[in-house]
């Protein structure tokens, strides 16, 4: 059982795939945790996780489409535990599809799950942190496809930018309140959700344009989501982490 840190961290998305792996990292290092996804029964797995024994765990439904939803989430969270230390933006929607085909709809939906709600988040998030004059951190999952350019993924890949540039302006907006912003930009996870979306020529695609060979784990992802999250990256803010095995290096 990890030793207590009296942290706490709310993780979006975190039911399955990467905000899972990202959960259980967290609870290991001795961080409580507020988790939020679209359906609190989809918690089921992760409350009953080794990783989470002797640690806090708060369910929370959350659609980041719904501005009521990110006020009451979070006004729970802080409920609950009186102080939220890190803030993790996990939650994401992908898409594969040609720009000339993308509808408005799609676009809308991609663009406030992945980076409207983020951002929403993250100011109710610092609200807080300032109203206590606490610090704070937050991190973002980004992407590769944010720093990037690849066929097929231009609004996800252009939410995720977002999500790179939103860090840095935030970071600079809040450092005087020891609120720290960073982001994460994994290049492909293979998650439940990821295998679904790609077929067997486009994971080799995927893993021909990785100089490592192979592709990034949740584990590797959700250990740099704990190295920024906590006090140890102290010095660290407005800054993308790449977890991309070479990719941006190129």
């Amino acid at each position: 059982m990890p030793a207590p840190t009296n942290r706490v961290a709310f993780v979006t998305g975190a039911s399955t795939g990467l905000g899972y792996a990202i959960a259980c990292a967290l609870a290991r290092a001795g961080w409580d945790l507020a988790v939020a996804d679209l359906d609190v029964a989809m918690f089921a797995a992760l409350e009953r996780d080794p990783a989470m024994q002797g640690r806090k765990l708060l369910p929370l439904r959350l659609d980041l489409r719904v501005e009521a939803d990110i006020a009451g989430a979070f006004a729970q969270a802080a409920e609950t535990f009186g102080a939220i230390d890190a803030l993790v933006n996990n939650a994401g929607r992908a898409l594969i599809k040609p720009a000339t085909e993308v509808t408005w709809a799609e676009w809308d939906d991609v663009v406030d799950i992945n980076l409207k709600g983020a951002y929403f988040l993250a100011r109710a998030y610092a609200a807080h942190c300032i109203a206590k004059k606490r610090a704070g951190s937050i991190v973002s999952i980004a992407s590769t496809h944010g720093m990037t350019g690849l066929a097929g993924r231009s609004v996800y890949g252009i939410s995720k930018g977002g999500l790179i540039q939103m860090s840095r302006m935030l970071a600079i907006e809040w450092a005087e309140h020891g609120i720290r912003v960073n982001a994460v930009a994994p290049a492909t996870v293979l998650t439940e959700s990821r295998q679904k979306l790609l077929d067997d020529a486009a994971r080799a695609r995927m893993l021909a344009r990785l100089p490592s060979g192979r592709f990034v784990t949740p584990e590797e992802v959700a250990a740099a989501v704990v190295f920024l999250a906590g006090p140890e990256s102290g010095s660290i803010t407005g800054h993308t982490l790449p977890v991309d095995g070479g990719l941006t290096a190129i």
